[in-house]
């Protein structure tokens, strides 16, 4: 078997491995919880969300300790930017996104000044272990202060939190544990096919390891997202749909590249220029192009929703053309900042005053 298709497979072996894994991973880990009497809340805000981002945890961790760190870096970027274009924009193109709960409009502020605060602490190159610990204590605060936002104002709040299945206590604790811990091994398993065969792509196609990172790497660790909102989405619950996007970006900067720089010890994670020039403003402006929508308490259309997931395909055009159309690239990238971003800006900037000017009439019909 030619050596490419055998990294194929392994790529694709991985993603399947890993979604299975971060199934077991969580029925384990629900079932532990409500045995030890973890209230269900806590559970929805910690274990599921944990569970949907372990894939990016393991991959991203593997490859640091395979000294792969642009493919553990460009993993969380590439994830972050596709939960925002892709799993938000498909949710929107299946039921536009009703913005509603508190919980997620005080969480687009703090997943902006995370993403700043992660730009700032890379651009020099290298992000330390120092940093790392400083990234995991954000996570602990960040998690403390909303399980009491959360029972302070459950009302507002319930419909934005996973379902827990109370017949997981029923399991016992062997069946718990096996759960737990078959699912942890097939996350290492899945996690090191994934980058074995990353690597090798990314060496037999020419591209660098941080470009596989971004697309299929990340597409790949972020199906669990992309599913879990999809039927949040088909069920009506458009909160959870998009409080999971917020929450597992947040989890995969807090926690995933926090770890990650902490693995990486006294060497530090190295961060590839183009991830810092590049990648990461583009994850911070996907991030920006939502604060409109929450803000103004309106929603995600499916037109909005169809920018969205045009704008990533953008985003992977302009990914492949460097080895694929070099001459083309900056001819792409022109019509893109000419005409494709402020087309995009104009059409969201219109949806969001639209909509501001219905609920101003709104309440002045009410009030009259």
């Amino acid at each position: 078997m030619p050596p490419f298709l055998i990294s194929i497979l392994e790529v694709l072996t991985g993603i399947i491995l890993l979604f299975g894994g971060g199934e077991l991973f969580v029925q384990g880990s629900v079932s532990l919880a409500l045995i030890l009497g973890i209230p269900q809340l806590v559970i929805g805000l910690t274990v599921v969300s944990l569970g949907t981002s372990s894939p990016e945890l393991f991959v991203s961790i593997g490859s640091v300790l395979k000294g792969s760190d642009a493919l553990a870096v460009s993993n969380v970027i590439g994830s972050n930017i596709f939960n925002i274009m892709v799993v938000l924009g498909i949710s929107a193109l299946v039921l536009p996104l009703k913005v509603q709960s508190r919980l997620v409009r005080r969480d687009v502020p703090l997943l902006l000044a995370i993403s700043a605060a992660v730009w700032g602490m890379a651009s020099s190159g290298l992000l330390t272990w120092q940093a790392g610990i400083a990234l995991l204590i954000a996570l602990t605060i960040n998690t403390l202060w909303e399980i009491r936002t959360v029972r302070e104002a459950p009302e507002e709040t319930k419909d934005a939190e996973p379902d827990i299945n109370a017949e997981y206590a029923s399991r016992g604790w062997v069946r718990a544990i096996s759960h737990l811990f078959s699912g942890i091994l097939i996350l290492s398993l899945g996690s090191n096919l994934l980058v074995t065969g990353a690597s090798s792509a990314a060496s037999f196609l020419g591209v660098s390891e941080a470009v596989i990172g971004l697309t299929i790497v990340s597409a790949g660790t972020s199906m669990p997202e992309l599913i879990t909102s999809l039927v949040a989405a088909l069920k009506g619950r458009t909160d959870l749909a998009i409080g999971n996007v917020v929450g597992s970006n947040l989890l995969n900067q807090l926690l995933v590249l926090g770890s990650s720089a902490v693995v990486s010890g006294s060497r530090g994670l190295q961060v590839d220029q183009l991830l810092i020039q590049r990648d990461i403003p583009v994850m911070l402006v996907a991030t920006l192009a939502l604060y409109p929508i929450f803000w103004s308490n309106g929603r995600i259309n499916r037109t909005e929703g169809a920018v969205l997931v045009g704008l990533y395909f953008f985003y992977l055009i302009d990914q492949i053309l460097p080895k694929t159309l070099p001459t083309w690239q900056d001819e792409f990238r022109l019509i893109v900042f000419c005409f494709v971003i402020p087309s995009a800006i104009i059409i969201i900037t219109y949806q969001t005053i639209k909509y501001s000017i219905y609920i101003k009439e709104q309440k002045n019909n009410l009030s009259s």
